[in-house]
């Protein structure tokens, strides 16, 4: 029985490593399919691999992020995630109460607000300092859009939450890319000025409801004879009190760990100072010594789906569902933004080295506001104050956001009586103290350093924002940084000169990286105008392309414009070595196009090559002759 002869293996290509686009130099051919066929992805075999993808275990952990944590869960994690609960619990209540009065709000929304994020977090959320709640930017957001009706705010977390919620799903977390440093800096330090300055006038004890910039100093300064004393010693003593307590911490002594928990209290401490002192001076006399916050509707919030529709709170008429989304408008495109922008970049200031997954912080952020709205809550994301403390306290996994949120709900179940004789004067110190250093002094030191001309996105923000107002200040600020992206694109890598050989004067151009659309009118112009400067002297451009990455079909149109203009001036047009994908479209485009398209090892073969062709042209006119 005679063996079959054995057969040799045939090498098979690896479907998912991509093609190398090299000039084989062996064979010193140029693969001619990869120019006239365009590749174009296997959509189905990339479907059918994500599908697959979606139901492993990797998938479920990525989606899910507590069933990667809690199996790892220790015991001796439990205390520590108690305590860092407890003192973000401490600072998150004031602070609520404090921004539902910046949001035009009931306080006891700010309260509401405060702790549905806090449980889904846990479940859904990547990082484990990030504490979801209200925030002052939020809350100065969503003023305008209230209208004296509590509705508003929350269909407003609703819609903003599902928004959020679909982004993540679509997996978009990269269009936060496009919002650079200098104008995210520039737009937390107008909403820190914006903020602050509209509580200016409580804290001098002045009746007011502006809260911009400009209305609230205007206010401040035609009303300063309003002026209430004893809301100006509380304002300022308490305010001098939070930024000592802030430093309480690094005194020298035995009592290091009790002295840092004290200092991350200081809120609550100001707090308790500000109502003690306003129930022990009303003692005796019919009147309180200073304005306060009001009543706090007591009571957990009732759990019912977001309003759909609502009543003017003047007239009484009813407004439908369309008219609702009608008044909150633009809202609907910055709040979201805003909100997703905030929450992502608390998540990379605390990731250390982590990769932050930003899509599906914007599942969680999503999530966290669509269950909220059910209790009544206003628009949420990471607050930066918090998970800051939060971090500090040596919290260890997510579950610290459960203990934050128990207290909060045990407040809204027996202290909202307590909490009424807040002192409106301790409130506004409390923000003013949070939004002096909310604001990045050191990453605007570092711009300043690094690249001074990023100083003009970062101003034009600010200005724009302090003076007009933050969600327009914001997008002003995007499209004027857009507008360095988009004059970059307009000027590719691109080197021209001047150079002899044998006699031959000619221009080499060197062109790197991806030429688009924008830059194809800038690089025909600059060749052409190089040629005729040199009045007839050039009669050879050879565009060097190994480097470049990718052409569309705006350049292809323009280099071929390029080479009958350049024929009309007795100059020839060679493009050497260029990669198969911007060579491809090219030769797609014009198939004649294959002739400029010239392939060596180095400069004087092409020439070389280029001598022998134009003497080959030759003798064969003189044969024709």
């Amino acid at each position: 029985m005679t063996s079959r002869p054995r057969r040799t293996p045939h090498r098979r290509r690896d479907r998912h490593r991509p093609m190398l686009y090299l000039f084989d130099w062996s064979t010193n051919v140029l693969p001619e399919p990869d120019l006239y066929r365009e590749r174009l992805p296997n959509v189905c075999e990339a479907v059918g691999t994500k599908a697959r993808s979606c139901c492993s275990m990797r998938s479920v952990h990525r989606f899910l992020p507590v069933t990667d944590w809690l199996p790892k869960y220790q015991l001796n994690f439990l205390p520590m995630d108690i305590v860092a609960g407890l003192t973000v619990g401490l600072t998150a209540v004031p602070q609520a109460i404090a921004y539902g009065v910046v949001a035009d709000l009931p306080p006891a929304y700010g309260l509401y607000s405060a702790f549905m994020g806090g449980f889904v977090y846990i479940l859904l959320g990547t990082c484990k300092d990030i504490t979801v709640g209200p925030t002052a930017i939020m809350a100065l957001m969503v003023r305008p859009y209230v209208n004296g009706n509590p509705d508003n705010a929350v269909l407003l977390c609703f819609l903003s939450g599902c928004i959020i919620l679909l982004l993540g799903l679509l997996n978009l977390g990269v269009l936060m890319r496009f919002i650079s440093v200098p104008v995210t800096t520039g737009f937390t330090m107008a909403a820190a000025i914006t903020i602050a300055s509209g509580q200016i006038n409580n804290l001098f004890g002045i009746s007011s409801s502006s809260t911009g910039f400009l209305d609230a100093w205007i206010h401040f300064f035609g009303h300063i004879k309003e002026t209430r004393r004893n809301d100006v010693i509380l304002g300022c003593c308490t305010l001098l009190l939070l930024l000592l307590m802030r430093k309480v911490k690094d005194l020298p002594c035995g009592y290091r760990s009790l002295l840092k928990y004290l200092s991350l209290s200081r809120n609550a401490v100001a707090v308790f100072v500000g109502i003690l002192l306003c129930y022990l001076l009303s003692r005796g006399s019919g009147s309180l010594p200073f304005l306060v916050s009001g009543s706090i509707t007591s009571g957990l919030p009732p759990f019912r789906p977001p309003p759909f529709h609502t009543q003017d709170p003047a007239s009484g008429e009813p407004i439908t569902f369309g008219g609702m989304v009608s008044n909150v408008g633009s809202a609907l495109v910055s709040i979201p933004l805003l909100s997703i922008l905030e929450s992502v970049a608390v998540a990379k200031a605390f990731s250390k080295g982590k990769i932050v997954n930003a899509s599906q912080e914007m599942i969680a952020l999503g999530m966290s506001n669509v269950l909220s709205s059910f209790f009544l809550s206003m628009p949420i994301t990471g607050s930066f104050t918090r998970s800051a403390i939060n971090n500090a306290s040596g919290v260890k996994t997510p579950l610290g956001g459960a203990v934050t949120g128990a207290l909060v709900l045990m407040t809204l179940a027996f202290l909202t009586s307590t909490f009424a004789y807040i002192p409106k004067a301790t409130l506004a110190a409390i923000i003013i103290a949070a939004m002096l250093f909310m604001v990045e002094y050191e990453t605007i030191a570092e711009i300043w350093r690094a690249k001074k001309r990023d100083m003009l996105p970062f101003l034009v923000t600010v200005l724009c924002c302090v003076f007009w107002t933050l969600e327009y200040g914001m997008v002003v600020g995007i499209l004027f940084n857009a507008l360095f992206l988009l004059y970059k694109s307009m000027k590719p890598q691109f080197h021209l000169e001047t150079q002899k050989y044998n006699g031959m004067e000619l221009s080499l151009a060197d062109l790197k990286g991806s030429v688009d659309y924008s830059a194809a009118e800038y690089l025909k112009t600059a060749i052409l105008s190089h040629v005729t400067g040199r009045q007839g002297a050039i009669t050879l451009v050879v565009i060097k392309g190994d480097e470049i990455g990718s052409i569309d079909t705006t350049v292809a149109l323009n280099l071929i414009s390029l080479r009958e203009d350049l024929a009309l001036l007795d100059c020839n047009l060679i493009c050497w070595n260029w990669s198969v994908p911007a060579a491809g479209v090219l030769c797609r485009m014009d198939s004649s196009t294959r002739q400029m398209l010239k392939f060596s090892k180095s400069f004087p073969e092409l020439m070389e090559s280029l001598e022998k062709e134009s003497d080959s042209t030759v003798k064969i006119s003189q044969i024709d002759d």
